[in-house]
């Protein structure tokens, strides 16, 4: 499930690209403030992501914008559109560092998927491979680092994909308590592009690179439908709450 906010600019400025942790921080406000501030300490997997603020440009007062925030979970989304629907009356601006916004509106959408369908990352995935691995994937030296490195176009793609697919089943299992062996999931995949972005944490800058992809399928198993409508509600890949992996469907079509 996933919420569409509608906003309106409230002044010029500048698209402010390293926002993450002034989003997510945002997001935790707002739960907190529904009585889900657990959320915030929870250790391990958050399982809410949310989109870029769209279109990226820069804008001027009174221009339209758009954000998506997703979660596999229903009583998330509704805690978060009762909070933003009572900025919207109170006539309250959202604030994401220097970008301030009037809120216009909300729905809440129900993505579906069936095969045929294309989907494709419209945030960074972001891909971390464990020191234990290194070997196991032919992690040239060069590139080891302590305790994991993040996947990059230096790296076989199978690694991306195993780890990707293993931490899809991983989030799963914890969400649903369940212990769902791991099957291969992804049947078609296109490595578009490298996106490396920067976050800002504790004062302090990092780079965390990330890859957009496209995956297809010409059909998808029942079991198949449920694991990817999660995932795209929670976010692919690693470090969602802050953004990252935040998935599209562009196609869907029925079975064959």
């Amino acid at each position: 499930m996933r919420l569409l906010f509608r906003l309106k600019s409230l002044k010029d400025c500048a698209y402010e690209m390293k926002y993450h942790a002034k989003m997510q921080g945002f997001f935790y406000n707002l739960l907190r403030n529904a009585g889900s501030d657990s959320l915030h300490d929870k250790k391990g997997y958050k399982f809410f992501c949310f989109s870029n603020i769209y279109p990226i440009a820069a804008m001027g007062a009174g221009e339209s914008r758009n954000l998506l925030f997703s979660s596999p979970n229903e009583k998330i989304i509704k805690a978060v559109q009762a909070e933003i629907e009572n900025l919207k009356e109170k006539g309250a601006p959202v604030n994401i560092g220097d970008m301030s916004f009037a809120v216009t509106g909300t729905s809440i959408i129900k993505p579906k998927l069936s095969g045929g369908a294309t989907i494709i990352a419209a945030t960074p995935i972001t891909i971390r491979i464990p020191e234990k691995n290194y070997d196991l994937y032919g992690i040239p030296p060069a590139e080891r680092k302590k305790n994991y490195v993040y996947w990059r176009p230096s790296i076989d793609f199978s690694a991306f994909v195993k780890q990707l697919n293993e931490n899809l089943f991983k989030k799963y299992n914890e969400y649903y308590s369940t212990a769902i062996d791991e099957f291969p999931v992804f049947e078609q995949y296109r490595y578009k592009k490298p996106a490396a972005s920067y976050i800002i944490e504790g004062g302090k800058e990092y780079q965390v690179a990330g890859s957009i992809w496209e995956f297809s399928f010409s059909y998808m198993s029942e079991e198949q439908r449920k694991l990817l409508e999660f995932g795209i509600e929670c976010g692919f890949g690693e470090r969602n709450s802050l953004g990252f992996g935040f998935m599209n469907i562009i196609k869907s079509i029925g079975n064959a």
